[in-house]
């Protein structure tokens, strides 16, 4: 068993924040979202995996992931030129993939369940495709499943106009090497890419082996900003324990389930859990909620932070009023001038400076 994670794509959804680096690099609670599925995989038994990458990005995913070492896998690069759909990578990944069977999981997607249920099913019953389905509440912005009593696919459409099912396609995959037969087939859709869902409807109007789940626990695409945040807020829910390794100094109060890294120091601030902070970073005069992430490297003075994600290397200066709900890119700067009375919220891409006044 082999696994393709897809991570290129120009993440149009997370701009400004992904003009200059991967969407799958974005961190949730201070780790990639990218890192979640591979560690996933590799808690299912699934070592050896083909991660698929675009020409702007690869880069920088190839620096950052490495070559797996680090998760017990071992990782293999394949470049993508052009986004041309789900079962275009599929294609192009065959010299990986070979005759084996494999999962495909979307590089930006998190889910809660583990992953070997499926895979076990997956392999006892000899499937051709096992897909993973959730209900949504606007099942036309994704691919959607009718399937019936006994969890048999019945068909699939690529964002119907008018649904026949609330069930979406969640971004994980079985397949087993007919998927290849298939996508060989596949005409480009009217959006200009190799769809999966025509490839698995295809191994439908085949009478290859379909099978679907639906998720036991939570799931969520993490392309837009809220679900960013709100994937942030149930990881550190679900996850976080506490932990200590900085230096709490002058009055400062830590309230619940707080992570805090090497050489930070935090300095007459209030921090209240769930929280985590990186290493190398400085905090004085904040009040840090619930519900945030602090990336190594950032300085914080004069700022009260709620709900919100901060990159590595940020600094926040001055900034009396509450930030709430924010994603902050990379070596961003911001520096308040003058004291507002209000709240304030941010989506600012990496390098950016700016001065209120």
């Amino acid at each position: 068993m082999k696994a393709l994670i897809l991570s290129g794509g120009k993440g149009t959804r997370l701009r400004p924040l992904t003009y200059t680096g991967a969407k799958q690099l974005v961190p949730v609670a201070n780790k990639p979202i990218l890192w979640y599925g591979i560690e996933a995989l590799v808690n299912a038994g699934v070592y050896d995996i083909g991660i698929i990458i675009s020409p702007e990005t690869g880069g920088e995913i190839q620096k950052k992931t490495g070559d797996g070492s680090r998760f017990g896998a071992n990782i293999t690069y394949i470049l993508q030129e052009n986004p041309d759909g789900l079962a275009h990578a599929v294609k192009i990944a065959r010299p990986f993939l070979g005759d084996s069977s494999f999962v495909m999981y979307l590089g930006d997607n998190l889910i809660a369940d583990d992953l070997s249920q499926y895979l076990d099913e997956f392999t006892t019953k000899n499937l051709d495709a096992l897909i993973l389905l959730r209900k949504v509440s606007n099942p036309s912005a994704f691919g959607v499943a009718t399937i019936n009593d006994y969890g048999e696919v019945l068909e699939l459409v690529e964002k119907p106009k008018y649904p026949q099912s609330n069930l979406a396609l969640v971004g994980i995959y079985f397949f087993s090497p007919e998927i290849h037969n298939s996508i060989e087939t596949l005409k480009p859709s009217a959006r200009g890419e190799l769809e999966i869902t025509d490839a698995i409807q295809s191994l439908l109007l085949s009478k290859k082996l379909v099978s679907a789940r639906k998720l036991q626990n939570w799931w969520l695409d993490t392309g837009k900003k809220d679900d960013l945040l709100e994937a942030n807020r149930i990881i550190l829910d679900t996850n976080l324990s506490a932990e200590n390794l900085g230096s709490i100094e002058e009055k400062s109060q830590i309230i619940g389930r707080v992570k805090i890294g090497k050489n930070t120091r935090i300095i007459n601030s209030t921090i209240r859990g769930p929280v985590i902070i990186g290493e190398n970073c400085y905090l004085e005069n904040c009040f840090i909620g619930p519900y945030s992430s602090i990336a190594d490297n950032v300085k914080l003075t004069e700022t009260d932070l709620e709900h919100s994600v901060i990159l590595e290397s940020a600094e926040v200066l001055g900034i009396q009023q509450r930030i709430v709900d924010s994603v902050i890119g990379q070596r961003t700067k911001i520096h308040l001038a003058l004291k507002r009375p209000k709240a304030v919220s941010f989506m600012i891409g990496d390098d950016s400076q700016i001065e209120l006044i």
